[in-house]
């Protein structure tokens, strides 16, 4: 039995020193990067954003275009394209970094999903800078204020004058929107409704289904330039929204840098002002 004992401990030995070894080996190839070339070299440091743009020779602008006049559908030379204030903000940049402008369209809730997953380059969208947002994508400086407003059919002009008006009242609200949390507080969140297109928001306000659609204010004067039943009014709703900025994917910094050294030389110019009222024509408003 002490034989047993005996062998057994000198065996458990063996078995240490051996494992300390090999483990002593891993560690020394760890630290010297390995002998197969696992370092990566001087030439595989990634490019910048800029860098990248300018080799894939295209900036890749995500969008939803259901929102005159920041972006909306129109027929130019006969063909179906997307215009507004934001597609000249983006096609400003892309002729400064020397490529051409690819617009997607999507809902725009999904906007920053797909940018964090690399699917564009930036988006512009009328999207406002917030906490939530921050946590998966990074902002530039603010490139325009937007009032706050509410669209509502006419003939109920006299049932809305402050804020407080809105209780109980059935609010359409576009998904994602900064808009969202204010209706709950001053609505009720039973009585907010959340939709994918501005434009559907409208079709369920004109038909009855919701009493107010609450959305930013310029694209309310659009929609109801187009819509002679419906009218905007301001309630004097308030919004801690610093203002309308473009988004990139986290991690990019100078590419941050450089769209707020062009977003100063655009205000700086009087463009953005030129953009907005150009769009404000094309959308239809006065």
């Amino acid at each position: 039995m002490n034989a047993f004992k005996k062998f057994a401990a000198l065996l458990l030995a063996l078995l240490m020193i051996l494992s300390l070894a090999a483990c002593g080996s891993k560690s020394d190839d760890s630290a010297q990067g390995g002998s197969d070339g696992d370092t990566p070299s001087g030439d595989d440091t990634a490019k910048s954003k800029i860098e990248q743009i300018k080799e894939a020779g295209v900036l890749v602008m995500g969008t939803s275009a259901d929102y005159p006049p920041n972006e909306f559908h129109t027929e130019v030379d006969g063909k179906d394209t997307i215009v507004g204030f934001d597609v000249s903000i983006a096609q400003y940049i892309a002729d400064d970094l020397g490529v051409e402008l690819k617009v997607v369209d999507m809902s725009f809730d999904n906007l920053c999903i797909n940018l964090a997953k690399g699917d564009f380059d930036i988006v512009i969208a009328g999207m406002a800078s917030t906490e939530e947002r921050q946590k998966s994508v990074d902002f530039s400086d603010p490139y325009f204020k937007q009032q706050q407003a509410i669209l509502i059919r006419k003939d109920d002009d006299s049932l809305y004058n402050k804020p407080e008006d809105l209780a109980s009242h059935k609010v359409g609200v576009q998904n994602g929107a900064i808009q969202v949390p204010i209706a709950n507080e001053l609505a009720g969140e039973e009585n907010v409704v959340g939709l994918v297109k501005a434009q559907d928001l409208i079709m369920e306000l004109k038909s009855g289904k919701l009493d107010v659609v609450y959305i930013d204010y310029t694209p309310s004067l659009a929609f109801a330039a187009a819509n002679d039943d419906l009218m905007v009014k301001d309630i004097g709703i308030k919004s801690d929204s610093e203002g309308q900025c473009i988004g990139v994917q986290k991690g990019n910094e100078d590419f941050v840098a450089y769209l707020n050294e062009k977003i100063a030389k655009m205000q700086e110019q009087g463009l953005i002002d030129q953009y907005v009222a150009d769009a404000q024509t094309l959308a239809g408003i006065e």
